[in-house]
């Protein structure tokens, strides 16, 4: 295993990464997850099946650590003062238009996740790990603060109602989740589930 590991370390420079990483991305908005294929992505970036290989092991963990690479920064890095601000602050880093895009690719890829257990153990590592010890220290600080009790029990669902709200957003209103109806949602929903004042 460490010998695998010492092959696969990384021997990209970032840029060249990112753009790998937006090559599969737009690959996956086009074709879809079960279509898309490692010689397509090859292909569209000048690279070797090999060095693709070597890189990321596979199209599952190559695709979980693109949708990583697309989140603009650490959750926990948003440190506002405030657990209202913090929430605001994350569901603002990106317009309308991109959290649209950004919530259709999310929704393939959950039906993709359903018939590829590949994928949904590179998600488990790569995204969902990560995203809930990031929650897991925003949320930590709120306590800290005194502005959310330890012991509520509504701390362990917050990562599931978050994700409710992109989720259900066009199931139920035909509509793309927008800067505005996730803040509402926070403010409606999310904070009161905490004990905590919207105002």
């Amino acid at each position: 295993m460490t010998e695998v590991a010492t092959v696969r370390r990384s021997r990209l420079t970032p840029e060249r990464e990112a753009e790998l990483y937006r090559a599969v991305l737009d690959l996956l908005r086009q074709v879809g997850y079960d279509a898309l294929t490692m010689d397509a992505v090859a292909a569209r970036t000048r690279s070797s099946k090999a060095t693709l290989y070597r890189q990321w092991g596979g199209k599952a963990e190559l695709v979980a650590k693109a949708i990583r690479h697309l989140k603009p920064g650490s959750i926990a890095d948003l440190d506002t003062g405030s657990l209202r601000g913090d929430f605001v602050a994350l569901v603002t880093r990106e317009d309308d238009c991109t959290i649209a895009e950004n919530a259709a690719l999310m929704r393939g890829l959950a039906m993709a996740v359903h018939g590829n257990p590949d994928l949904l153990e590179a998600f488990r590592e790569f995204l969902i790990q990560p995203e809930l010890e990031e929650f897991r220290r925003v949320l930590g600080r709120a306590v800290d603060r005194g502005e959310v009790r330890a012991d509520n029990p509504a701390l362990g669902y917050i990562v599931h109602m978050m994700l409710g709200a992109f989720a259900t957003r066009t199931l139920i209103d035909e509509l793309p989740p927008t800067q505005e109806f996730l803040i509402s949602y926070i403010d409606a929903v999310i904070l009161p589930a905490l004990g905590v004042p919207t105002t």
